[in-house]
């Protein structure tokens, strides 16, 4: 999946950043928040953490010019701005949740989950479509119940992008957004080597691929 982090402290960000890649995330590090809602205008992402002491425009601003387009990507507000009525606007006004700084990693990791969850429509923690299900919290996947095989992040990060949105085909480009972010070199051939390595693991039927089109996982089996 991939994420948008606006964070304008450079110590916080880096942190958040390489906490998001450990955690198998394609991830975007922007430090302004008039260009952070130029990107979420022209570019496709999964989550964005939203810092609202920004340079360029407040965060509040960037929260407001999204919401106020209809984009209904999950926002999750990261601040230390903790006063009630700070709280009350952020999430009134389309914050998805509002944590506070300090925070620990795993618990924001977490409250991200959460969020891709519920604006995914389902309460369940394990992505699934009756053949194969996927536990993003540990990473690993399972197979008609069987014993849950570990993946690397790449593996995890193509199957996750292709279980959340069974039945429907992602194209090379597509997963390829899903995993790499900005400045990391798309490695050739990286889209079918990792299909392969994950069909050697789990099996040859549970990547189904569309021939010139791209590959799906199919709604339920």
């Amino acid at each position: 999946m991939r994420v948008l982090l606006v964070e304008d402290d450079p110590m916080i960000g880096a942190a958040i950043q390489g906490a998001l890649k450990d955690a198998s995330y394609a991830v975007d590090w922007l430090k302004d928040g008039r260009a952070a809602l130029a990107t979420l205008n022209s570019q496709h992402y999964d989550l964005v953490l939203l810092d609202l002491g920004l340079p360029g425009k407040d965060g509040m601003e960037v929260l407001a010019g999204l919401r106020a387009k209809d984009n209904p990507v999950p926002l999750v507000v990261i601040t230390a701005r903790d006063g009630l009525d700070d709280r009350l606007r952020g999430l009134d006004g389309g914050a998805d949740d509002y944590v506070l700084k300090p925070f620990d990693l795993a618990e924001l990791l977490a409250r991200m989950r959460a969020v891709l969850r519920r604006k995914g429509g389902t309460a369940a923690p394990v992505l699934g479509n009756g053949m194969v299900s996927l536990d993003p919290a540990t990473r690993e996947a399972s197979v008609h119940g069987g014993p849950p095989l570990l993946l690397s992040n790449r593996e995890f990060s193509l199957l996750q992008a292709l279980l959340v949105r069974p039945g429907a085909i992602l194209s090379r480009s597509e997963l390829e957004d899903r995993i790499y972010g900005w400045g990391e070199e798309v490695e050739s051939n990286a889209v079918e080597y990792l299909i392969h390595a994950l069909r050697r693991k789990l099996g040859s039927e549970v990547i189904k691929n569309v021939r010139g089109v791209g590959w799906m996982v199919s709604k339920g089996g």
